[in-house]
């Protein structure tokens, strides 16, 4: 049998009677949408992440979507993110008839240059999209300063970052508004789609609540057009069990990160870095190498997944070509597109695959 690049079905059989009795707790309850559940995990949310209000929202880009409605994002508004990141933090700005603007990314944590960041603002700037990608995050606190200096508003992109943390605060905490996804495939992943927003702005969480319901505060007496975006009590109810081993699983895939990295010093490829400011959680532990089709091709042939995360960069994505950027205008992020591949990492890993994946690796370099 090979290696996947992550075992959702052996996660599943360490907490399988738990699961199976938060399943069937929903079941008999015969309530599956805005139920006890949702509620429950929203507060257990808000105090994980140590703010006041948390939202569950359908998924992680519609977490986004409703945030940037929320904080007023519109026609004719600038919001700056990163080239260097999944298509929903930039795709959600667009949907709303705003237009994203990109920074280049920094070379070592990948994470947006915030050296670069000040000179993107504009008089239509309203809001930055900073993003803590593969669960590294980025030093938030600068990035609210700057925005103050500009009055904007900051919501975090932490969908690949639940439970890491900056200056001892946690993934998005620190912004107006922080993001989370729980696709299945995250560090805290349900089984199916769901996501949430997290905020110490009261009026912001209500709003939210309002557009994840068509508008609406009463149900059937709509203040305003939009959207049906809640997070199912079945979802609820598995995230529910799966958090309480947060902390543990993300340790684990700390320590699965370390291991790596000494079995794979001193080859000719770059490995992930680290801001000492930060804890990283390693939703994705990805390594950089000029001979990335080799080495996959090779990973491949010995049964061991890997994946591209991302073989193109935001700004020459073909739906964004309309904002006329070209080759060579964030060269450090293309660079990354070109050379960055995904390796298994996730706390079912045993020290023995690391260590077959790692001889693949060097005999491919």
């Amino acid at each position: 049998m090979g290696i996947p690049l992550l075992d959702l079905k052996a996660q599943y059989l360490t907490i399988k009677d738990d699961i199976d009795q938060a399943i069937m707790r929903v079941l008999d309850s015969s309530k599956f949408i805005l139920g006890p559940e949702m509620k429950t995990f929203e507060k257990e949310m808000a105090a994980y992440c140590g703010v006041k209000e948390a939202v569950a929202v359908g998924n992680g880009t519609d977490a986004l979507l409703l945030s940037l409605r929320g904080l007023g994002v519109g026609p004719g508004d600038e919001v700056i993110t990163t080239p260097f990141t999944f298509f929903a933090s930039a795709e959600t700005v667009a949907a709303l008839g705003a237009t994203p603007v990109f920074v280049d990314i920094d070379p070592v944590t990948l994470n947006m240059d915030l050296n670069q960041l000040e000179a993107k603002v504009t008089l239509r700037t309203k809001a930055i999209i900073p993003v803590h990608i593969f669960g590294q995050m980025v030093d938030v606190e600068r990035v609210m300063e700057i925005a103050a200096r500009h009055d904007l508003k900051v919501i975090e992109d932490s969908a690949q970052a639940i439970g890491s943390s900056y200056r001892g605060r946690k993934a998005g905490s620190i912004g107006d508004a922080g993001t989370f996804s729980f696709f299945p495939t995250k560090n805290l992943g349900a089984y199916g789609d769901a996501g949430m927003v997290v905020t110490d702005d009261e009026h912001l969480a209500a709003h939210l609540r309002m557009l994840r319901f068509h508008g609406c505060q009463t149900k059937y007496y709509h203040d305003e057009i939009g959207y049906n975006s809640r997070m199912d009590e079945m979802q609820a109810a598995i995230l529910r069990v799966k958090f309480q081993h947060i902390d543990d699983w993300n340790a684990a895939r700390r320590k699965k990160a370390k291991i790596y990295n000494e079995l794979l010093a001193d080859l000719p490829l770059t490995l992930p870095g680290i801001d000492p400011a930060g804890t990283p959680v390693y939703h994705l532990y990805v390594l950089r190498t000029d001979k990335r089709d080799k080495l996959m091709a090779a990973l491949k042939e010995n049964g061991i997944a890997s994946a591209i995360y991302y073989p193109v960069p935001l700004h020459l994505q073909r739906a964004f070509r309309n904002l006329g950027y070209k080759e060579g205008d964030f060269p450090v992020a293309e660079k990354a597109c070109k050379q960055a591949l995904a390796l298994p990492c996730y706390p079912e890993l045993t020290l023995e695959q690391q260590q077959q994946i790692a001889q693949v690796v060097k005999e491919a370099l």
